[in-house]
């Protein structure tokens, strides 16, 4: 017959050990969370005096006096590969996913969307950055932006 002898249990000090852990676990399940449903709800809405983009924790509104909308364009990123986001600064890289600050194959910093290479608004702005966004409809977007921009 068997005889069991319990060891004398830790001091609750121990759990306090695992409750950070746990938060910041709950935090990065929260963040791939947030990344996976943006991946799928991610757009730009264009209102009567500006552009806001939404989807996740990059998006941001623009008023379009501070965008360069004659210099825009709907561009395929693999026959231009000056603007295809190459480095990370702050942001989600997945294959078939980019989204969040980079830096161009050109050096320039970018706001970027894109899920698909062949179908990319490129909009230039005056704040020293550009935004690159996948398009349904690229070239109804980029009409429309220059209409309501007055370009």
């Amino acid at each position: 017959m068997a005889s069991t002898y319990w060891i004398v249990p830790a001091s609750q000090k121990v759990l306090w050990f695992f409750i950070p852990i746990f938060v910041i676990l709950l935090g990065v399940i929260a963040l791939l969370g947030a990344g996976a449903v943006a991946t799928q709800r991610s757009r730009i809405e264009l209102h009567p005096d500006q552009l806001r983009i939404r989807g996740d924790l990059y998006g941001r509104t623009i008023s379009y006096d501070r965008l360069l909308t004659a210099d825009a364009r709907v561009v395929d990123l693999r026959g231009e590969p000056s603007l295809a986001p190459v480095s990370r600064r702050v942001g989600t890289g997945l294959p078939g996913y980019r989204a969040g600050w980079f830096r161009l194959r050109n050096g320039q910093k970018a706001l970027v969307y894109v899920t698909d290479m062949t179908r990319v608004v490129f909009i230039p702005t005056r704040e020293n950055y550009a935004i690159l966004f996948s398009a349904q409809q690229p070239d109804a977007l980029l009409a429309e932006l220059r209409q309501r921009a007055g370009a």
